[in-house]
């Protein structure tokens, strides 16, 4: 069924649960999202102006640190300290003297050279060429926080720290201090959804199943399956283009075209003749789309490959705001984190690759943006052959906008008990998710003033206005 206009209960009680969150300035903004939508559209540019926003999700925590790594000589000496540097006892720390880190050429200098796993070849390249970008030590906060204001329990923390579902639920909501499940991606789909000439689809699209990022207030994810030909399922035995089981097709129709006084009977027709409306209007419009590119024949890949089958049918559907989410899990390495990236990281570097050529073929580069999220980076020091949850972790960001070949925000020293390190090398963030969403959110189209709205917290970090904090996005 189409999740736009199906209330669930998940959604009703994620809704119902906002009304206990404590922040007045939460409240407020979660009960006039509905009157801030028209204004909001009003501020935007129109028609014609397409822009998709793609979160690469890492389920697990990725042990980040693995990801983007120090090469210069003084700061992989500290790595290579904490992590440990002897592989066979444990030691999580790459080989540099042995190629296993790919040497970054940085547009803009940080004082420290850095490098990518040796299994990113393809986003050594991205990055390099302009077309990638880092964001560094960034994390879930309430509020800007040092150890000193930690060990004085001076400031508001992050409810379940270390908690996969808790980090999980705050990195897609931004808002880590309650248990609200509306996302960032489904306030700011709940702001400029009017922007969309169609409403028959959301303008929010998972290739992975539900998830907390796109849930809005009245926009919710479409959930397509990149397994299947055109990504959208047909209702079982219900196949009206190719006139599978006529009979039943004819029941089905009839039976949805009637008026019911029973409002749960109406509102299940309604939303069962939507469902099947859209999943015909979806594969049709998917139909004609060819690409050249060639995607990895993996998991990854799949997704990446619908994703960007969908955004080249974005005109057909009448979008000029999307969303899409993809999800790779498995990356709670509480061993043999050495291997299991190793494995992983080239399926997540040629699929992004794969994914950003695609958008070049159809001319849509400058105007999808792709970033990586994930439950929490991971502890430097190692548990014998694994790393355990930590805090502040690596992201990367993909596309034409982005200022690419740079690192934003601030590479942390990596010695043992630096003043970030809360024990066993978890790292207090030093850029928040806040910063970091609302390049995104800006550059989507949220206007300044609406940015609190969609990040509740964002002015604890900065004033909003029409540049990010960061600088990520041209």
């Amino acid at each position: 069924m189409n999740p736009k206009t199906l209330l669930t209960r998940r959604k009703f009680l994620g809704q119902a649960s906002c009304a206990a969150v404590s922040s007045t300035a939460l409240f407020s903004t979660l009960l006039n999202l509905r009157m801030a939508n028209t204004a909001a559209a009003q501020t935007v540019p129109g028609t014609g102006d397409y822009k998709a926003l793609v979160c690469l999700f890492f389920a697990g925590g990725m042990d980040s640190y693995n990801m983007l790594v120090p090469f210069g000589d003084t700061e992989y000496n500290e790595y290579a300290a904490i992590r440990g540097a002897d592989q066979e006892a444990g030691g999580l720390a790459l080989n540099k003297s042995g190629g296993e880190i790919l040497p970054l050429t940085l547009a803009q200098p940080i004082g420290k050279d850095l490098g990518v796993h040796m299994a990113m070849p393809e986003m050594q390249a991205l990055f390099n060429a302009g077309n990638a970008a880092f964001v560094s030590n960034v994390g879930t906060l309430v509020e800007p926080t040092t150890r000193a204001q930690m060990e004085a329990e001076s400031v508001i923390l992050p409810l379940g720290l270390y908690s996969h579902a808790d980090q999980i639920r705050q990195w897609q909501t931004s808002v880590p201090q309650s248990t609200t499940a509306i996302g960032w991606g489904g306030r700011s789909a709940d702001l400029l959804a009017a922007l969309n000439d169609s409403n028959r689809i959301s303008m929010n699209i998972s290739v992975a199943g539900s998830n907390v990022w796109q849930s809005g207030n009245s926009v919710f994810e479409y959930v397509i399956n990149p397994g299947a030909a055109n990504g959208a399922v047909a209702r079982t035995y219900y196949d009206a283009t190719w006139g599978y089981n006529p009979a039943m097709n004819a029941a089905v129709d009839s039976q949805l075209s009637q008026q019911y006084k029973n409002i749960f009977q109406q509102t299940f027709a309604d939303t069962s003749r939507n469902a099947i409306d859209a999943q015909q209007e979806f594969s049709t419009a998917l139909e004609g789309v060819t690409l050249n590119t060639v995607f990895p024949a993996n998991y990854v890949g799949q997704q990446l490959q619908m994703v960007a089958r969908s955004i080249a049918a974005h005109a057909t559907l009448g979008m000029n705001r999307q969303t899409f989410f993809v999800q790779v899990g498995g990356w709670d390495h509480h061993d043999e984190v050495l291997d299991n990236m190793t494995g992983m990281l080239p399926l997540v570097s040629q699929g992004v690759s794969a994914f950003y050529d695609a958008m070049v073929e159809i001319n849509e580069q400058n105007n999808v943006t792709l970033f990586t999220a994930s439950d929490f980076g991971r502890t430097l020091t190692s548990n014998g052959a694994g790393s355990d949850h930590a805090w502040g972790g690596n992201h990367f960001v993909v596309g034409g906008a982005v200022n690419g070949a740079r690192v934003f925000g601030t590479y942390p020293d990596l010695y043992e008990d630096n003043p970030l390190d809360t024990g066993r090398g978890r790292l207090i963030p030093t850029t928040s998710v806040d910063e970091y969403f609302a390049e995104l959110a800006l550059w989507f189209g949220v206007s300044p003033q609406d940015l609190p709205l969609v990040l509740p917290n964002v002015t604890n970090f900065f004033t909003p206005g029409i540049t990010g904090p960061l600088g990520i996005m041209a």
